[in-house]
Formats: C-alpha cells, sequence, structure tokens
C-alpha cells in the first residue's frame, strides 16, 4: 500500500528539502527537517541494534499505541525501565516472541546488504512495527517501505538508515548506517576481520545530521543548534556550541562564567589516515554530534616551586589535569565540562549528558568525530579489535601515574601526583589503547575496521593528540600533548 495524499506530499517536501545543497561557504546550514533526538528514538533504536552480532533470541517489541503506559513511569522510581518518547511513556524493553528463523534462512542465501534485505528482515524480525511485506517505493535519494497498519516509514538514502512514525513522533530520524546492521542481518557471517582496514574513508557515513532543540537548562535557556553536511572531500560542521542536554550551574563558584553561543565553522577530511605513530599534539581533538568541542586539556599551571599557580593562561612548565585530582577546582558539571572565559561549553572527559540522551545502553556508540577526520567513540568497544561477534566490554587507556615525580616539579606534598599533566606515563599494552586513546578494529559503522578513538572513564579520559593530520586551528598553543611514553 502507497501513503496516503497527504502523508506522500510530507515525505516528497522532506525529500526536496534535504536534496538542496548551498554552496555559498563550508558548513552551510542544511535544510531544517523535523529531526529527532536520539533519546526521542531510544525505545526503537534499542530494538533494532539489540540484535548484536551471535546474540541469542530477539526482543519483542509491541506497537507504538500498545507500548504506552502511564507517564507516571516514566518519572518514578522505575524510570530506567520507560522511556519518554514523543510525550507518551514507552516501555524501553520489552520480551519478543518472534523468532529470527526466517531472517537467519535469509542468511544463507543472501550475504549482500542492500535495502531490500534489510527491510525484509526487519520485517521478518520486527513484524509489530513492520507488518507483512511491502514493495519498495523510491522517492530520491530515498528507497523506502511504508507500513500504514503502524503508520511508520522506513527508508535508506546515501548510506543511513531512517524511520519516520508516531515512535519518532512522526519526525525523521536516524538509526545509523547500512553498513552498521550487517551483523545484525548476518550474524552467521559476521567474523573477525584478518586484516581490519586502517585509513577507511568516512564518506557517506552520518553525513546528514542537524538538530535545532531548545534546551531549557537554567544555566543554557537557548536553542542548541548543530549541523553535519558531506562534499566530495570533507565532513563540515556549524554549530553554535550549545549543549542540548541538561548541564551543572554556570557561572559557579569555581567557574564564573557564563555558557553562550557560539560560532563553530570546521571541517576535517572524510579520507583520514594515520600519519604519526606517536600521534600530534592537539588541543581541540574533535567534536560530539551535538556539536559542542572536545577540548580535555586546561589553561592552567603552576611554576617549579608550586607557589605561582594560576588556572586560566598561566605561563608555568606544570599543567594541570581539570579531572582526576583535587588540588584545583575548575567547576566542571556532571558532563565533566565546564565553560571558557568566552561562554564556550566544552568537554574534557566523557559527555555523560550526551550519551544519556542516546539512550544506546551498553553498545559500542559513535558520539562525534576527531580533528583528523577519525570517528570517536565512548565507553564501549569490542573486546577483540577486529571481531565485532566478540564480547561489549568497558575500554581502558594506558596511562598510569608515574612512581617518581619529574624533577623540577612542585612538592607532592602541595600538589599529590596526578595533578599535573606530566605526572602520566603511557605504558604499551597496560590497558586497551595507544597513547592517543584510539586503536584500529571493526566498528559498527565501519565493519572492515578503521582507526578510531575513545572517550573512557580512565586517564586521558579524551585523546591528547591525533595520529592523522589535524587542520592547524585545532593544534593551537593549548595543545599539552600525551603525556610521555614509559
Amino acid at each position: 500500500m502507497y501513503p496516503s495524499q497527504t502523508t506522500w506530499q510530507q515525505i516528497s517536501r522532506v525529500v526536496a528539502l534535504m536534496s538542496k545543497r548551498r554552496t555559498a561557504r563550508p558548513f552551510s546550514q542544511p535544510p531544517r527537517w523535523g529531526w529527532r533526538s536520539a533519546t526521542a528514538l531510544g525505545a526503537l533504536a534499542n530494538v533494532l541494534l539489540l540484535a548484536a552480532c551471535g546474540g541469542g533470541g530477539s526482543p519483542d517489541m509491541q506497537s507504538p499505541q500498545a507500548a504506552v503506559v502511564d507517564a507516571a513511569y516514566c518519572s518514578g522510581t522505575q524510570a530506567g525501565s520507560y522511556t519518554l518518547v514523543a510525550g507518551e511513556c514507552l516501555r524501553a524493553s520489552t520480551v519478543l516472541s518472534e523468532t529470527r528463523a526466517a531472517a537467519t534462512q535469509q542468511a544463507k542465501a543472501v550475504t549482500t546488504l542492500n535495502e531490500t534485505v534489510l527491510f525484509d528482515w526487519a520485517e521478518t524480525t520486527y513484524p509489530s512495527l513492520f507488518p507483512g511485506h511491502k514493495a519498495n517505493t523510491a522517492v530520491p535519494p530515498y528507497v523506502l517501505r511504508h507500513y500504514p497498519e503502524t503508520q511508520t516509514y522506513l527508508g535508506v538514502a546515501n548510506g543511513t538508515v531512517y524511520v519516520l512514525g508516531p515512535v519518532t513522533g512522526n519526525a525523521l530520524a536516524t538509526l545509523g548506517s547500512l553498513a552498521s546492521f550487517n551483523c545484525k542481518v548476518f550474524p552467521s557471517t559476521c567474523t573477525a576481520v584478518a586484516n581490519p582496514v586502517t585509513n577507511a574513508s568516512t564518506a557517506g557515513i552520518r553525513c546528514a545530521e542537524s538538530v535545532n532543540a531548545f534546551n531549557s537548562s537554567a544555566s543554557v535557556n537557548a536553542n542548541s543548534t548543530s549541523s553535519w553536511t558531506c562534499n566530495s572531500t570533507q565532513r563540515l560542521l556549524t554549530a553554535n556550541g550549545v549543549p542540548d542536554h541538561a548541564v551543572g550551574v554556570f557561572p559557579n563558584a569555581d567557574n564564573p562564567n557564563a555558557i553562550t553561543a557560539q560560532t563553530v565553522s570546521v571541517s576535517a577530511t572524510l579520507s583520514p589516515a594515520v600519519t604519526s605513530t606517536t600521534g600530534t599534539a592537539t588541543q581541540i581533538v574533535g567534536y560530539v554530534m551535538n556539536g559542542v568541542k572536545l577540548d580535555p586539556n586546561t589553561g592552567g599551571t603552576c611554576d617549579n616551586a608550586g607557589t605561582g599557580c594560576s588556572l586560566v593562561g598561566g605561563s608555568g612548565a606544570w599543567r594541570m589535569e581539570a579531572l582526576g585530582q583535587t588540588s584545583f577546582k575548575f567547576g566542571t558539571d556532571s558532563s565533566n565540562a565546564h565553560v571558557q572565559p568566552g561562554g564556550a561549553y566544552h568537554y574534557h572527559g566523557m559527555p555523560e549528558g550526551y550519551i544519556a540522551k542516546l539512550n544506546k545502553g551498553q553498545a559500542m556508540t559513535l558520539i562525534g568525530w576527531a580533528s583528523d577526520g577519525f570517528p570517536i567513540y565512548a565507553r564501549y568497544g569490542y573486546t577483540t579489535a577486529n571481531d565485532a561477534g566478540s564480547a561489549i566490554k568497558v575500554m581502558t587507556g594506558s596511562y598510569r601515574i608515574k612512581t617518581t615525580p619529574d624533577a623540577g616539579r612542585p612538592a607532592t606534598s602541595l600538589y599529590p601526583m596526578g595533578t599535573f599533566l606530566q605526572d602520566h606515563e603511557y605504558v604499551a599494552g597496560l590497558g586497551d589503547l595507544d597513547e592517543c586513546n584510539g586503536r584500529v578494529g571493526v566498528t559498527p559503522e565501519f565493519p572492515n575496521g578503521t582507526y578510531h578513538y575513545y572517550a573512557t572513564d580512565t586517564y586521558p579520559y579524551l585523546q591528547r593528540c591525533v595520529k592523522g593530520t589535524a587542520p592547524a586551528t585545532a593544534t593551537g598553543p593549548g595543545a599539552g600533548g600525551p603525556p610521555p611514553p614509559r
């Protein structure tokens, strides 16, 4: 069955808007579709992405209407089991009765993932949401299927999977790249990659995303805007740097600065390549998808005596850490972020507020792009770097605090070890990651592998260097670089 004339016109308008490209300047603002935040997509994304490679039974997904429960569940003691979607409280996870037999049989016959194969798999695996077998409809740049029984559209455009329907608040939303579903559709073929790619092209991966959402946090009270686009060679971001999640109180006793809108206009190559074995010191190591920068170093320093210390614009040799020490307070919030004198909110560590909005749980989650063009993931990765079928684990950095302070350091009686960047050392193999908090391996978006970075709960929290080539604007005077290796 085809969409109604009214709905078809709505889809056509969205497609027409999406196909427009402005060329007046880089990072031109893309069309404003009714883009939905990942939180509003939580219930659906969890279900579609839960069928991990080699996993067991599939979760059950009720129809959007049947999944609605009393709104009190989303704010009460059971809030973790429910998700607020488009103003309705939905069950975040339920149990599925359908089997994946047909999908498994299909995987034996077909091993190349395309739109038709994905749609057929979704219909077989999640019939409550995608009932029956529908025909493909081409609405360039989309190939899509319409499910009038659930008022839902499932489509693919430019290598990205989209959904539109009641579960997303009738706003167009992304479920990730088509390639990221390969292990889910073909679990029997999801095996370790013998020789994972290091320098994978990122063309077509998360190339058309925008957010324009009001942040009602008392310290924000403004719209958060960000727009990611790609041309033939570059990934482009325009944003106002305003976070799209709840933040702490700013100004506060340890941070006297208020959050203000910024002018963010940056780019990175779509063809990143590892050019350094030890990494290049970088100040702005990347940007989260919400347009907020990752800027892990501080401007705080101390002199050798430890009596001349400044939290901003210091000239001493000993560089203060923002996190993991108690000698100096930088006023960071629960997202490990604070505000620079110019009003720029930025992350020094795991962007917890943004990650919570994604509602992905224990899954490998792309949160942004590094200044050299490689992807950045948060907290979780595969136990075996080249095997998407291996278990998910919490990734750890390979740094430790030195047992002996460096010569000339301020006395440890004044400032305990761990206070300064130079107090840490990299030890190859101590954790999962290299000196730039990255590694080569497969990811959901790059099933054949790529070099990629991690935000971690352990030092250095965010990478302090990049393995590829970053623009000069990212390697400014605040680029402290990683501590020296052991």
